[in-house]
């Protein structure tokens, strides 16, 4: 037997060689001590102490390189390290394109920096930024149309985020993270020269820290106030036990809002001290700084059309140790540009008790309408933000304009929850969205809120399910103030969408027109390749930006220029209109090597006739017939109508591109990946029910025609998923004897841990505890007899996929003799970022799987390949 340190894992083959080592500082840095033992004739013979010191040298190194970062093969390492394609930002006055270069792996050493957890955010104290959030490296500014590239000169080591263009489109703002705090920059898009505002310190913790004010020279801006002082200190000693109390009314909340939350009265001093901020304009072209009221804990900030009047959220206690901020109490007010109230919206209460899939009661959703010089628009709860309520009508929408006197007009009662309000640019023109739950149904009407006796026509009613007739989005313009609304013309409005199809997703561009809902369709994606719409040009001209790629062809940006004779000819679903195309940016492949990756959309049926679909990656020079081992990557979704769960989603004729701990990899490494649709239908309030039968059918159908397409060996096939997937899989090997081994990442394995909700079960424990018992795999852990790696991020931020289920789980396995490892990845939250994790973790998923699915022998006898456990 071995007694090691927590840290220390010793190959079992030693144990039948040294018998009995006491090693319990070995690979923790520090000396050990070591005695070797044997019996002989049930007698303990001491071995001498500098032999046990080698034995223990040589476990420690064991140990060491068991615990260093690992790296996956070199043809992963080459797609891992490949330049990252940059992402793009279409100015408002349609004359530049930013090109905005992502850091996508950041080294290890920067989740390692300090974090704290207040209240949902998650802060580095340094700083005062988000820990390890999404930064940019470089910058380049592209001109349309003739296209000369101007590179934003920039120190080294720049950390951008927050990007907000002028509407005028001749500024560009950030900020930038450095090592005591957060920066403003500013751009001159005509010559691409940044600018440091001198002595500016962003505090981006609550939101909404940098936004333009209507003259657009002017930017409102979230301070760390000056002379803040030294953080609060951690006592040394309580002042007492921390306590929390129920009245004993019933008020379940979800699981998912217990993210990050104080924990004790020194978090909610930390909160108070790095969540406080003073409001200021910002003169960018003198760099002086006016202040704006009082330092405050402020959220949402937002200035008036008109400028004249500030939107301010204000949180204050008493704080909740169940939610995160958003539930907080908070006043609502409209401040003058002296930051005098003459206003006060609301004055909302701790929202800590309100109903799963509810809404707090009183004022929420408040903002300005973009077309009025100081108009407020908010939503109401008209069913005490109770879905379960029966009601005629859900919400009402409300409004009241400067100078914020007398009653609030209602614009509008909604029959279900109300989603949202769409201001056009003109003509009073609203569109607002509401929403049932029960039938996963959404609609939209169109208003005049400046006429109310214009009746509201119903402008869509569908399945939020139904890809295939989802009519798009409408297409926004930024108003020469700063706000947005849907681009007007005439009578009609244009929508993007993504027309997905029985071939797969094809984009289009569509226009519609209000006063005889007719819809025009302008452009749509051909059938070898995927193009997006962008955003508009010139609409007179009919010249767009586009987004265009194909399996052979990297991304790039294109210039597409309707042409105004229409199509002679127009077969259904296809634009009206041809449309030529000219290439504007030359972005290099980064890896060409996966354009010989081919891809395949391949349909079938489950047992019960549920049409599904999964796309097929086999590796570069694959020859047809070959049986491959495969692995099946997939994703569960709920659906309570058959007819649209099987809909085709995704696209086969995007162009390879593999970043992350992807499945993808696998097909460097000579495995088939199929990533079939994986629905479960039934009623939103019973569908969990038949969660593992569906699972199981949908796998098996997956599993057969794959097979039948002599793709794939029977015989090594592995299933992996993240979160949602990774309980897919450990129910799939409890379940079922389809596959050989499985990897489960950042999932959850027990139900009881998160009793109000998971997923979409909206149930409580105490109101379907059979459900939540057989859809935790820790409870049939023992039927989970093939190989199963878990890995996890230390930091999970999702209350729903705390580290502990994956621990609970890797315990009751071995426990119960399975094959079992455990990974768990430091300083990771639910996706893993790290440039270290990334490639460990891919290290990891590759190894398992060339062991136990690759590497498989035949199984003995006849298999049951649709085992199903009770």
């Amino acid at each position: 037997m071995l007694k090691c340190g927590p840290r220390c894992h010793i190959a079992t083959v030693l144990v039948n060689v040294i018998g009995e080592v006491d090693c319990g500082a070995i690979g923790r840095g520090v000396a050990c001590r070591a005695i070797m033992k044997t019996r002989s004739r049930s007698k303990l013979l001491t071995v001498p102490s500098p032999v046990a010191l080698g034995i223990c040298l040589l476990l420690a190194a064991t140990t060491s390189a068991e615990l260093a970062y690992q790296k996956p093969p070199k043809a992963v390492l080459d797609v891992l390290n490949a330049p990252t394609p940059p992402l793009a930002s279409l100015s408002p006055s349609h004359d530049a394109l930013l090109l905005i270069s992502p850091v996508r792996y950041p080294p290890i050493s920067d989740l390692a920096q300090p974090m704290l957890r207040l209240a949902g955010a998650r802060i580095n104290p340094n700083t005062n930024a988000e820990h390890n959030g999404p930064h940019f490296s470089a910058l380049l500014v592209k001109r349309i149309p003739d296209g000369p590239e101007m590179p934003v000169e920039l120190p080294a080591g720049m950390k951008m985020s927050a990007f907000r263009w002028s509407a005028d489109g001749k500024l560009l703002a950030f900020t930038n993270v450095i090592a005591n705090g957060v920066e403003l920059w500013v751009v001159d898009a005509a010559t691409a020269k940044a600018r440091r505002m001198e002595s500016i310190r962003i505090n981006p913790m609550l939101e909404s820290s940098i936004n333009w004010m209507p003259d657009q020279k002017t930017l409102l801006v979230k301070l760390v106030p000056p002379g803040r002082g030294a953080p609060p200190p951690a006592p040394v000693v309580p002042n007492g036990p921390n306590i929390q109390q129920s009245s004993g009314e019933a008020g379940p909340s979800s699981t998912y809002e217990a993210r990050d939350v104080l924990k004790d009265p020194h978090d909610e001093e930390l909160f108070i001290y790095y969540g406080t901020s003073q409001l200021a304009l910002v003169d960018t072209a003198t760099s002086n700084v006016s202040p704006v009221g009082k330092p405050g804990l402020y959220q949402l900030v937002s200035a008036s059309p008109d400028g004249q009047n500030f939107l301010v959220e204000t949180i204050h206690r008493p704080f909740s140790y169940l939610t995160a901020a958003t539930r907080f109490p908070r006043e609502v007010e409209v401040w003058n540009r002296k930051g005098e109230i003459v206003h006060k919206l609301a004055s909302l209460p701790l929202s800590d008790q309100v109903p799963i899939n509810g809404v707090p009661t009183g004022a929420r959703d408040y903002h300005w309408r973009p077309t009025r010089p100081a108009t407020l628009v908010w939503a109401e709860a008209l069913d005490g933000g109770d879905p379960k309520k029966k009601v005629p009508h859900r919400d009402r929408i409300l409004t009241l304009k400067s100078p914020f006197t007398g009653a609030p007009a209602e614009l509008f009662k909604t029959q279900e929850r109300f989603t949202g309000a769409q201001f056009g640019e003109a003509g009073g023109l609203v569109l607002i969205t509401d929403y049932d739950r029960d039938r996963r149904w959404t609609r939209t009407f169109a208003l005049n809120a400046d006429d109310q006796t214009v009746a509201p026509r119903l402008i869509w009613d569908r399945s939020v399910s139904d890809r295939y007739n989802d009519p798009g989005h409408p297409v926004y313009r930024r108003l020469p103030n700063g706000p947005s609304a849907i681009q007007q013309d005439g009578d009609s409005i244009y929508l993007s969408g993504m027309g997905s199809s029985p071939d797969g997703d094809r984009p289009f561009l569509d226009r519609l027109n209000l006063a005889t809902l007719k819809t025009e369709r302008l452009f749509r994606c051909d059938k070898t390749s995927y193009e997006i719409f962008i955003g508009w040009i010139d609409s007179t001209a009919g010249m767009f930006l586009t987004k265009r790629e194909s399996p052979a062809m990297t991304p790039n940006f294109y210039l597409r220029t309707l042409d105004r004779r229409p199509v002679k000819q127009v077969e259904p679903g296809e634009a009206s209109l041809s449309s030529t195309l000219r290439p504007f940016t030359k972005i290099p492949d980064p890896t060409p090597q996966l354009r010989r990756i081919t891809q395949q959309l391949v349909k079938y049926k489950r047992a019960d006739g549920v049409e599904l679909s999964f796309t097929l990656y086999l590796p570069a020079g694959y020859k047809k017939g070959t049986r491959l081992p495969t692995v099946v990557w997939a994703y569960p979704l709920d659906y309570n109508d058959a007819r649209v769960a099987g809909q085709v989603s995704g696209s086969p004729r995007h162009a390879m591109s593999i970043v992350g701990p992807s499945y993808l990899f696998f097909v460097l490494d000579g495995y088939a990946v199929i990533d079939p649709t994986m629905p479960v239908v039934g009623h939103p309030e019973t569908a969990y029910d038949t969660f593992i039968e569906q699972l199981v059918a949908n796998a098996k159908a997956a599993v057969d025609k794959a097979v039948e397409m002599q793709v794939t060996d029977r015989e090594r096939v592995g299933v992996m998923g993240h979160s949602h997937g990774a309980l897919m899989t450990a129910t799939l090997l409890g379940h079922s004897d389809l596959f050989r081994a499985g990897v489960a990442r950042s999932g959850a394995y027990n139900h009881v841990m998160r009793p109000f909700g998971f997923q979409n079960e909206r149930r409580t424990l105490w109101e379907a505890q059979e459900t939540y018992v057989k859809l935790s795999p820790v409870v049939y852990a023992n039927k989970i007899n093939k190989p199963l790696l878990l890995i996890h991020g230390e930091a999970d931020v999702n209350p729903g996929t705390v580290p502990l289920q994956s621990e609970r789980l890797y315990q009751a396995i071995r426990g119960t003799g399975g094959t079992v490892r455990l990974v768990m990845l430091p300083f990771e939250s639910h996706g893993y970022s790290a440039r270290e994790s990334t490639e460990h973790t891919l290290w990891e998923m590759l190894s398992w799987f060339d062991k136990y699915v690759k590497k498989a022998a035949p199984r003995n006898g006849p298999q049951k390949l649709t085992r199903v456990v009770p």
